[in-house]
């Protein structure tokens, strides 16, 4: 009967632990020394992205017409963007003065540049074209330290990042399956990642894109912490204490 004690005590300690493998990220580290980086992140633009697009020239008078008037030149407290820039419609133009429907999506912000510098140098000949993206956001929730919207200035940013922007993980996060939502064509899917290992590196996953939403779940600990499943540390505890009464009745 001791020894029967001995052994439920000893498993109960095993679960109650968490293995170091369930813990340290980026566990295969080592394979990934002196890789090349196989691609750079640039966001495409989708229906929905509001764009800030700034024209400039040596002649500033030639640019007036090309400007977008919002009337909200001197409201200073308005943080609209949707007030302030050109936003992207279900048909993926944009309505620029003067240029009238100019399609922008499926484009780079390179690209769009490329496109807009092309039409205005018919008007305008020594115009610069500068395009940002003034929605890039990214949504992180689940068993981080500081869940929330985070608005990207610079429109790139990896999956660890963001990771950090939210504060890392929770003691009670699950660092194997971290979920990615993401709309792409229309279309929703969805994506795991293994925070442990290294392979995510080169997926399609690893720079989110402008409304990506991460989504990191509880372990096995923190699913038991919320009530979902039987605390079993707690049931064995339980367990050794009324074998141990019986031990001492019987004796």
């Amino acid at each position: 009967m001791k020894k029967a004690i001995l052994l439920v005590l000893t498993f109960a300690s095993l679960m109650s632990c968490a293995t170091k493998k369930q813990i340290l990220y980026f566990q295969d580290a080592e394979s990934i020394d002196q890789a090349m980086i196989k691609e750079t992140f640039e966001p495409i633009i989708e229906p929905n992205d509001i764009l800030h697009i700034s024209i400039s020239s040596i002649d500033s008078e030639v640019v007036k017409p090309f400007e977008r008037v919002t009337g909200l030149e001197n409201n200073v407290g308005n943080s609209n963007p949707g007030l302030q820039g050109y936003l992207v419609d279900a048909e993926g133009n944009i309505r620029f003065p003067v240029l009238g429907d100019v399609p922008v999506a499926g484009k780079t912000r390179g690209e769009v540049q490329t496109l807009l510098k092309a039409k205005l140098s018919e008007y305008i000949k020594d115009v610069v074209v500068d395009v940002r993206i003034m929605n890039f956001k990214i949504t992180v929730l689940g068993q981080v330290n500081d869940p929330g919207v985070y608005a990207i200035k610079d429109e790139r940013i990896t999956l660890p990042e963001a990771i950090g922007l939210a504060g890392d993980f929770t003691l009670d996060g699950n660092r194997n399956e971290v979920v990615i939502i993401r709309e792409n064509d229309g279309k929703r899917i969805v994506g795991r990642v293994d925070f442990t290992q290294t392979d995510f590196f080169d997926s399609q996953f690893y720079f989110l894109k402008q409304n990506d939403v991460v989504y990191v779940e509880p372990s096995l600990k923190g699913v038991k912490k919320s009530g979902f499943l039987p605390d079993i540390p707690a049931l064995l505890s339980l367990v050794t204490v009324v074998l141990s009464t019986v031990i001492i009745l019987t004796r």
